[in-house]
């Protein structure tokens, strides 16, 4: 194996590092959601990058009792319908400190399920009842292997007088070799009447 050399002696005097990978997320499309039926990203996922992450920011409903959900489209979005196989835990904390809960999450699991996968747990309508978080997907462009992702959100849950913190995790993959080439984000019920949604590749 070669050896990296640089080009002076001390670590905080280094001005040039040989073979090292950025590793930077780079931006590549933003999307704002204005009382949106979905939000589709169609373009973009492709072998350029090996991971490519989605932020999700302050996304509020246009329902109560909603869930921010996800799937994925092998053929460009015309279909939205990848099988995938998911683990979810959760913990919640509420703001008069009497109830907090770490839980196996048995409502957002799926098991070989082509159907959409929730991201946060239960919203509501009021102003402070908004979900933040990411989702990870590796290596979608791969036709060999299935297409593992990881999420992570929190959200202010529950109604007028009770809101809880709550942290929802989830992991799995898509179950299939096809190259999986868009994303969209829903909710189970209503729209999604605001908050925006980044996604950036990271190599």
């Amino acid at each position: 194996m070669a050896l990296t050399y640089h080009n002076n002696n001390s670590i905080s005097n280094v001005t040039s590092f040989a073979q090292v990978p950025a590793g930077n997320p780079v931006l590549l499309s933003t999307a704002t959601a204005s009382a949106s039926s979905s939000i589709e990203f169609t373009s973009g996922i492709d072998s350029t990058y090996d991971v490519y992450q989605f932020e999700f920011n302050n996304i509020y409903r246009g329902a109560g009792g909603a869930y921010f959900r996800v799937n994925f489209s092998t053929d460009g979005g015309s279909n939205y319908n990848v099988t995938k196989t998911t683990t979810a835990f959760i913990a919640y904390h509420d703001e008069g400190n009497t109830a907090t809960s770490l839980n196996y999450e048995t409502g957002a699991d799926l098991a070989q399920s082509t159907g959409y996968q929730s991201l946060t747990y239960d919203q509501s309508t009021d102003a402070d009842s908004g979900a933040s978080g990411s989702l990870t997907l590796f290596n979608p462009s791969s036709t060999t292997y299935v297409k593992h992702f990881i999420s992570r959100s929190n959200s202010a849950s529950g109604g007028i007088g009770f809101y809880y913190s709550t942290d929802l995790h989830i992991a799995g993959y898509c179950n299939t070799t096809s190259a999986v080439n868009a994303v969209r984000f829903i909710m189970n019920t209503g729209n999604i009447s605001s908050g925006t949604i980044k996604m950036y590749g990271i190599k």
